[in-house]
């Protein structure tokens, strides 16, 4: 059923641009038809944001498992999905599936494995899946080190104005490394790789990009050197963008120091240097998006020695009051926070949302940016707790969603 017209009042709007301002937003249809000093119709669903923040739903991109309380919970109503599933996402009727598993209160859009099984060598049928509703492609979790299979990928995807999403790693020296090389993986005595794993990964990335003029976008740069080669690229006019969660700006390696899995992340964390350069990048516009790589894992994945427990956290919950500290700590504005996450994943998928503007989805969260709260692993709406942040005090909550104009309860 269509829902009625939705009219939100005293609120204070998160525009593209500037700081927020005093007014009200209305909804019909399913879209944004007017904001600003705008009364509600006699027949409008009316509610009151008391003073709270009326921002866009947040669009996250590259997430590992559709987990929709954690999403509602973090103010996300879009989610990309990471192809790596079981089975993968190389088949147009599994992109299908996803596309559809969400719906109808939260957005699920596919990225279409780049290779079949995400094995690097054999290129899937990327047209039907994008026919299926793969919104991009991506390579998973790994690097595909064979450089005549990202060309090839990279020119089919530039004809088809497909963004490729890739990790960026080189796995020849990665190994199977679980730390970055530095005085705390030797103190552990974890195997480790350099940091200029990731540069190298993304040297060659960015030089096949420009050969090819497709675009690309890095779904996480977390050290000084490969932001420098993503900065370059950008100066050159290159269509090349870059993502980070927050993990990567807001921890370093130092959190290893008890073996904590919760904290075996991939790419691993980085030196305290890199993760510095990383919040400079978010400032300056080196890194496009923030996302929250959610990835819940159990405790049969993460109660293990350090080397044996699978990499990744639950981030869904606490993307949005993490990236509020960039803003409080005065790095960023409150545009620039929602740029990152919700207008530039927004674009980088082509889905018309991310923003507050006429005619735009009617993804709106309402959003307590004050309010204080603590994570707990053991309390998250997520499938799994698995968060490096546990115990921590945090500032801002979602005190209400809406998708596509009508409230998630």
């Amino acid at each position: 059923m269509t829902p009625r017209p939705l009219t939100i009042i005293n609120g204070r709007l998160v525009l593209p641009e500037g700081a927020p301002q005093p007014g009200a937003l209305r909804c019909e249809n399913g879209r944004i038809v007017a904001l600003g000093a705008i009364a509600p119709q006699p027949d409008d669903e009316v509610f009151d944001a008391r003073g709270a923040l009326i921002a866009p739903g947040l669009v996250d991109l590259g997430v590992f498992a559709v987990d929709k309380p954690a999403f509602h919970f973090g103010g996300i109503t879009r989610a990309a999905l990471m192809p790596d599933q079981g089975p993968p996402l190389d088949h147009p009727a599994r992109v299908r599936f996803a596309a559809q598993s969400g719906k109808p209160d939260m957005w699920i859009h596919p990225l279409a494995a780049a290779t079949r099984a995400l094995e690097g060598a054999e290129m899937a049928e990327i047209a039907l899946m994008r026919d299926a509703g793969a919104r991009a492609v991506a390579t998973g979790r790994r690097w595909i080190g064979d450089s005549g299979v990202m060309l090839r990928l990279l020119s089919y995807c530039a004809m088809l104005d497909m963004v490729v999403v890739t990790h960026a790693e080189d796995a020849g020296i990665t190994g199977s490394a679980v730390a970055t090389a530095g005085e705390m993986a030797t103190r552990l005595g974890l195997p480790s790789a350099p940091a200029q794993a990731e540069a190298l990964a993304v040297a060659r990335d960015i030089a096949l990009a420009e050969l090819t003029g497709a675009r690309i976008h890095f779904r996480q740069v977390t050290t000084a050197r490969s932001l420098d080669l993503v900065r370059a690229a950008k100066a050159r006019g290159l269509r090349v963008t870059a993502g980070v969660t927050p993990a990567h700006f807001m921890l370093s390696d130092l959190e290893i120091i008890d073996f904590r899995t919760f904290c075996r992340m991939s790419p691993p964390l980085r030196c305290d240097a890199d993760r510095r350069a990383v919040i400079a990048a978010i400032a300056d516009g080196t890194i496009d998006v923030i996302a929250s790589g959610h990835d819940p894992r159990g405790p049969e994945d993460k109660r293990l020695p350090f080397v044996d427990a699978e990499p990744g956290m639950a981030g869904a919950e606490t993307l949005l009051s993490l990236t509020l500290t960039l803003v409080r700590d005065g790095h960023i504005d409150l545009a620039r926070a929602f740029a990152l996450l919700a207008a530039n994943p927004a674009r980088l998928l082509k889905v018309r949302a991310g923003v507050l503007e006429t005619d735009a989805e009617a993804d709106i969260a309402i959003i307590d940016a004050e309010r204080p709260w603590v994570v707990d692993s053991d309390r998250m709406a997520a499938s799994a707790g698995n968060t490096p942040f546990d115990r921590r005090p945090v500032e801002g909550r979602v005190t209400a969603l809406f998708k596509g104009g009508k409230r998630i309860d």
